[in-house]
């Protein structure tokens, strides 16, 4: 089974997103994600320039093979254009081998482990009410977990609380725009956003915050610290995560659930963070992480020290990555949530897919391989265009962490 062609599509219904596309020589074909927000170009220039020749007449059944020869032989490891375009060429194989096998993908890596992956959207609002009115909107839509982000008095912007409730993308121009930012009110403001909505809601509802890497250890410990009587499932990204040894410092002061790992890329980000269990939940994706084949090595690493799983699911994942990540998702031991963002319709028909969303479940469906697909056709109606994500400034200034 050998690959005879592998193309790199770039499509952009609502927001950019790269797809890499491998063909076989018995007619088999498979997809896998290669988007990289705000950078999209970068990982289809390294795919098309770098990969793809290296691609043509080998065998499509040597995944892990595969793997390592693209890994090892570049010499350059890890960062985020690499392991993305790894990732690519990883899942669209694993598509490829499920559909010669005539199953799913999570059947090639031991069955269930559960009925349904558990998911948990996005409530945010500009102002408190409006928070609890989107939480009561999901409650509605049977979600049985909740991230919870609202404006904060004083800022024009904060980080997560968007215009359109559904479909968040944060990349928003042809060059960045600027947000400001005070670790001060936000501080101040963010537990009694969470008093209202247990209140509001109760005791039994998942709840989550992302920090979004804007805070040093010990104020991270003081955010964990007055979030305690309200439960969270997690509080995400607190700090950002290149000095992992920040994470003992809020570990000392509160008992509050960390997540972290959405912009890692290998098992070597996280090695420390997991094997100290200085973090609960591991959000590395398919995608940003060498795809199924590495990111199985992040999740059984993670299975060893009481960490579970919580990959992120933005909509800067096309939906080959949410098919993917379901095929994971529904089969590892530890896993604890799926992020689920839905996608455009436009994207939706760009992207055909099995996966479906029911009674705060997301179900990968029983199609051979991933169960989704690009149309080529549809794709070429919308063609690339330039979005940056923000960048941030305090106050005063300063840079800070977007």
């Amino acid at each position: 089974m050998k690959i005879v062609d592998a193309r790199v599509i770039v499509t952009c219904p609502g927001r950019n997103f790269v797809t890499l596309k491998i063909v076989t020589d018995d007619g088999f074909t498979g997809v896998g994600d290669a988007t990289l927000n705000g950078r999209e170009l970068a990982v289809a220039s390294y795919l098309s320039d770098h990969v793809v020749p290296l691609l043509i007449g080998r065998d499509a059944a040597r995944i892990e093979d595969t793997w390592q020869y693209l890994y090892k032989g570049a010499y350059w490891r890890r960062g985020p254009v690499t392991m993305s375009a790894i990732a690519a060429v990883d899942t669209a194989l694993w598509d490829i081998k499920g559909k010669q096998a005539g199953m799913p993908v999570y059947q090639m890596l031991g069955g269930r482990s559960r009925e349904g992956v558990t998911v948990y959207g996005h409530a945010n609002g500009a102002t408190v009410d409006d928070v609890l009115a989107e939480v009561e909107r999901y409650v509605g839509m049977s979600y049985r977990a909740v991230r919870v982000q609202c404006g904060v008095p004083g800022l024009a912007t904060t980080y997560g609380v968007s215009t359109d409730k559904l479909f968040y993308e944060p990349a928003d121009g042809t060059l960045p725009s600027q947000t400001q930012w005070s670790t001060e009110r936000y501080l101040a403001h963010v537990p009694g956003v969470f008093a209202r909505v247990r209140e509001e809601f109760g005791p039994h509802l998942r709840l989550l915050h992302d920090v979004h890497h804007r805070l040093t250890p010990i104020e991270a410990a003081r955010l964990g610290k007055s979030l305690e009587p309200y439960a969270l499932t997690w509080m995400e990204d607190p700090v950002p995560a290149e000095l992992q040894e920040g994470f003992r410092l809020i570990r000392q002061h509160t008992v509050t659930p960390i997540a972290v790992g959405e912009v890692f890329n290998s098992v070597w980000d996280c090695q420390q963070l997991i094997a100290e269990q200085l973090i609960d939940y591991i959000r590395t994706t398919v995608v940003h992480a060498g795809g199924i084949t590495h990111l199985r090595r992040i999740f059984d690493l993670a299975a060893l020290h009481h960490v579970r799983s919580g990959s992120h699911g933005a909509t800067d994942l096309s939906p080959v990555c949410m098919a993917a990540a379901l095929q994971l998702d529904v089969s590892i031991p530890n896993f604890g949530l799926q992020e689920y963002m839905r996608h455009t319709d436009d994207t939706d028909r760009v992207f055909p897919h099995a996966y479906r969303y029911a009674d705060g479940y997301l179900h990968p469906g029983e199609e051979p391989g991933l169960g989704v697909d690009i149309d080529e056709k549809a794709a070429a109606e919308f063609p690339y265009a330039p979005a940056y994500l923000p960048v941030n400034r305090l106050e005063d200034g300063t840079m800070h962490s977007w």
